[in-house]
């Protein structure tokens, strides 16, 4: 049975609920994990989940289960209409519409059947190549190798009945030189072909080898170049914060009031791009609805917000298929494809010319955000900090604690990379679904560095 018949087995199952959502979804994947080169941990996910969402009284109920035999179906579905029904009757009417109607889904490039086939040999040879670079730099190879084969299929009462299998694959490798200093590289795509193990080494082991003692920086304002991984862990607090439509609807977005309005400079161009060719493409959000191109920045003026059915109904709008559960997520729609426009410069390299004195950052870690309507973040810069001088990276920095806007760093960003890249955590904590963001590298006028 596929998993579009068993939703709508599901759906049957549920009998008298009147507005009734199924969302199943089949996970295969393997995920091996290493620190000083060494393998440390295997792991093997074969699941098969059913969630049934009812809408009752303006409200959204749910429940899921592993079993999937009629009477288990029956008993997740009453459990579901309960939990909308007590919601409704204690706390009252939230607004939510119903689960929308069917629109035509559009194709998607979502499948590499050799991926799929989850062949754990290529994760050894991945990580010996790994290994076998990282110890010709005399460096160790920390990080993570994972692929991934899920199916999600969603059936409603409204007549929505989408499926969708698609497979993923990423590799991380951090790269420790004795000394302590550390580089950082990964790559991601739906093929796990198109990840080059040894390539990824050796950029790391590159970073974490350079030649000469850290140096540190006074607290202020720097020049920087940002490589394609500090520009999207940026672009991920954005898609929390700003790009969306519930933060939108309820004033706590940096757009809230200010569509139409110049955000960041002329050079950036971002949309969220469900089917640009380099990204984990998907047709459909979570509630079915179809993915669709939005542009969310365009030459630098602020054009639109992500939205789910909820936060569409509050904003007097619909949808543009971003739901991440049935009926909305507490948190809200989040743009999960976002594709930032490269510029004209044909290297990193070439983005530090013009740079006097300033500074190279690989990469932010513990990115949180202050101030979210102003878009004020702090973090750390980690894995390949570097001092520009005369035009050139010359040195290794000690890392350093930034507290500054995104918008703001947008809004200074002098030039970008021609050439873009594919960024993603690779992180699993619940359901897998694969995103990312496709970033060139930029370079800002000024970055506001505090300790």
């Amino acid at each position: 049975m596929s998993s579009l018949e068993l939703a709508e087995r599901a759906l049957a199952a549920a009998g008298g609920a009147d507005d009734v959502m199924v969302t199943v979804v089949t996970e295969r994947s393997l995920m091996l994990r290493y620190a000083r080169s060494r393998p440390t941990q295997a792991t093997a996910v074969d699941d098969l989940t059913v969630e049934i969402a009812v809408a009752r009284g303006g409200r959204v109920g749910s429940a899921s289960t592993n079993a999937t035999d009629d009477e288990a179906l029956a008993r997740c579905a009453r459990e579901a209409d309960v939990a909308a029904a007590a919601m409704a009757h204690t706390t009252g009417e939230d607004g939510f519409p119903g689960f929308p109607a069917p629109r035509p889904v559009p194709a998607s490039e979502t499948f590499d059947p050799a991926t799929a086939e989850l062949d754990a040999a290529l994760g050894g040879a991945a990580l010996k190549q790994a290994f076998d670079v990282a110890e010709r730099h005399g460096v160790e190879a920390h990080g993570t190798w994972t692929v991934g084969d899920v199916e999600t299929a969603i059936a409603s009462s409204a007549g929505i009945a989408v499926a969708e299998r698609s497979t993923d694959s990423f590799m991380k490798v951090v790269c420790i030189a004795p000394s302590g200093r550390s580089g950082y590289a990964t790559a991601a795509d739906r093929s796990v072909s198109a990840i080059d193990p040894a390539a990824l080494a050796a950029s790391a082991a590159g970073k974490a080898t350079v030649e000469g003692e850290p140096v540190s920086l006074d607290p202020g304002e720097y020049p920087v170049v940002l490589e394609s991984y500090a520009v999207a862990d940026l672009l991920g607090q954005l898609a929390w914060h700003t790009f969306n439509g519930l933060a939108y609807v309820e004033d706590r977005s940096a757009f809230s009031g200010r569509l139409g309005s110049k955000v960041a400079s002329p050079a950036i161009n971002l949309s969220d791009s469900p089917r640009y060719p380099r990204t984990f493409q998907h047709g459909f959000d979570s509630e079915g609805t179809p993915k669709a191109p939005l542009p969310l920045i365009q030459d630098g003026v602020a054009t639109g917000v992500v939205h789910d059915t909820a936060s569409a109904a509050l904003a007097g709008t619909h949808s543009t298929g971003h739901a991440n559960m049935p009926g909305g997520s507490p948190f809200g729609p989040i743009a999960t494809n976002l594709v930032l426009v490269g510029g004209g410069a044909a290297s990193a390299e070439e983005l530090c010319a013009p740079i006097e004195r300033g500074v190279y950052i690989t990469r932010l870690w513990y990115v949180n955000a202050v101030r979210p309507k102003e878009t004020l973040l702090t973090g750390v810069t980690r894995d390949g900090t570097f001092l520009i001088e005369d035009g050139k990276i010359t040195r290794p920095l000690v890392d350093m604690r930034f507290t500054d806007s995104a918008l703001g760093l947008l809004e200074r960003t002098q030039a970008l990379s021609a050439d873009s890249a594919l960024t993603s955590d690779g992180e699993f904590y619940g359901r897998r679904f694969a995103n990312g963001s496709v970033c060139p590298a930029l370079r800002a006028a000024s970055m506001r560095f505090t300790g």
